[in-house]
């Protein structure tokens, strides 16, 4: 029989707000005293950080392999929405993440993907209707209804939409929110609705307005999407309104930080310490009536010790008094898991993906921002003997839809750099289809026949060939040791920056370019998008 287990620190109560120096003893994996000591301390004991909205996906890792990655940085649990393996394997890839991710000590709570597919303008490989919704939230580890993107559906009130919000409400699960860059009666109406968070906020003035029609307001900070900077002033202002999330997090950045790194930031920045905590912690688990511990007696002994509150460098992760990561690793061995995967369609040709034109022609571009989600929309003029405009930085962009034979969708970016060379991947949001853009058809062509051959992955295509890493789940995630992931993700990702990209996460930022619920110009597979009117418009200017 185990006997009990003590550590000695500086214990932060996020509860109390207080720090005071002592032993916390645990048994059978429950804290069972926190006794006040006159040693002096040289490390703090804290609650574990949980990440408030994270696609697991995003990682390129399968969730065990991911919590690999996290729990050497301080996280012991995330606010997991399943909707990218959604979109390509329906409610099979939701129970493929729950199944996965019991086979670690980590806290996965995942919710119920609201919106597969994430619009009718896009071809996904899965529907998930209110039936099925109404069942995935009485599952074990379903824990939310995961963000509502369709919020045209909310505010004109879509009987299928209101049937799986309705269903949330009557199992007491809460709603989370994709509300990007609106104000005013139509966020009062959505909020309304009864959706309670909203993670797409990118200026201030947008998040205080939600925060004063009581909606929570996550603070993002991933590998695409970064609003940081944007919205930490609110975290004092509002500490008991606030979380803060990645969304997408990438191998390669994993593997260095996760919330560890947010925390330092915040308190560089000048934040409160407890405030911080609140954010990274009891805020998560309040809103989402979660069953982790926050260092409590008669609480599970799930908790970091850290050398100190300004850098947050983790020494060591407990899960149910269990120490699950020491020094910078975890200390149980990748998971030996499983594929799935749709993927149904052969090599395209050149012609797939050329317009028929014969002169020099006047196309709409779709513009997107470093580091944001949102995109703008100019004009420019293409070569009809190259249908690029390399020297303007305006590429083709091209979509192919992976599920079923059809003709691939074209139309053209700028800002994405690429002076010799094409990207292409199917982590696509939301459906996943393949998207590439590049500097000659040729390339574009190499790099979007070598994902279909590897039946999904990210890809690189140059002079000298073509270069890829494969991710056989779902077209979105690798089974494989993480960190051999994020090296080899990274060596993709600066390939792409030594072609011409000055983008800090290139493939981060084309895995949003087919999607369509944010504005305001996107690419699906049926076609050039306005998000901002919510249809199709033309790629050839009148």
């Amino acid at each position: 029989m185990n006997s009990p287990q003590t550590i000695t620190g500086n214990v932060v109560d996020v509860i109390t707000q207080t720090i005071t120096p002592a032993q916390v003893t645990f048994d059978k994996g429950i804290i069972t005293a926190i006794t006040p000591t006159t040693e002096l301390c040289s490390k703090y004991i804290l609650p574990g950080f949980i990440d408030a909205h994270i696609h697991i996906e995003s990682s390129m890792l399968v969730p065990s392999e991911f919590a690999r990655l996290a729990l050497p940085h301080g996280t012991i649990g995330t606010i997991s929405d399943p909707h990218e393996i959604a979109n390509v394997c329906g409610v099979d890839g939701v129970k493929y993440m729950i199944d996965n991710g019991n086979k670690v000590p980590f806290y996965f709570y995942f919710g119920a993907p609201s919106c597969v597919p994430a619009t009718p303008f896009e071809t996904a490989g899965a529907t998930i209707n209110s039936t099925d919704i109404h069942a995935m939230l009485q599952w074990d580890g379903i824990y939310y209804l995961s963000e509502m993107m369709n919020y045209p559906g909310v505010l004109n009130a879509d009987e299928e939409v209101m049937r799986k919000i309705a269903s949330a409400k009557q199992l007491n699960k809460p709603i989370d929110g994709h509300l990007p860059g609106i104000m005013g009666n139509d966020t009062i109406a959505y909020i309304n609705a009864g959706i309670s968070t909203d993670h797409e906020c990118f200026t201030y003035a947008e998040a205080l307005h939600k925060i004063q029609h009581g909606m929570k307001v996550l603070i993002r900070e991933g590998s695409a999407a970064k609003n940081f900077d944007a919205l930490i002033p609110l975290l004092d202002e509002y500490p008991h309104m606030i979380m803060f999330c990645s969304d997408d997090k990438h191998p390669n950045e994993l593997m260095r930080g996760h919330l560890n790194e947010i925390a330092a930031r915040a308190v560089a920045f000048g934040c409160n310490v407890m405030n911080v905590m609140r954010a990274l912690t009891h805020n998560v688990k309040q809103h989402y009536n979660l069953p982790h511990g926050m260092l409590q007696v008669g609480d599970s002994a799930d908790f970091i010790t850290v050398d100190n509150l300004t850098n947050f460098n983790v020494s060591s992760t407990f899960i149910k008094g269990i120490k699950v990561a020491q020094d910078g690793k975890a200390l149980f061995s990748t998971v030996k898991e499983k594929e799935i995967n749709q993927f149904n369609i052969n090599a395209i040709t050149i012609a797939d993906i050329q317009l028929n034109i014969s002169t020099d022609t006047r196309v709409n571009v779709i513009v997107p921002k470093d580091g944001q989600l949102v995109t703008t929309a100019t004009q420019a003029t293409i070569h009809a003997s190259t249908q690029n405009n390399v020297a303007e930085d305006v590429l083709k962009i091209v979509v192919v839809n992976r599920y079923n034979k059809a003709p691939p969708a074209i139309a053209y970016i700028k800002n994405i750099g690429l002076k010799t060379a094409a990207i292409a991947s199917t982590v696509a949001h939301d459906s996943h289809n393949i998207v590439a853009c590049g500097s000659s058809d040729e390339f574009i062509l190499q790099a979007i026949n070598e994902l279909i051959h590897c039946k999904g992955g990210i890809s690189y295509a140059d002079v000298d060939g073509v270069k890829s890493l494969a991710l056989p789940v779902g077209g979105l995630m690798s089974t494989d040791d993480g960190y051999v992931i994020g090296a080899l993700y990274e060596a993709l990702d600066e390939l792409a920056k030594q072609a011409g990209s000055t983008l800090r996460a290139p493939y981060m930022t084309l895995s949003f370019m087919a999607l369509l619920v944010i504005p305001a110009l996107k690419l699906s597979d049926k076609g050039l998008f306005d998000g901002t009117e919510f249809k199709f418009t033309n790629l050839i200017t009148s």
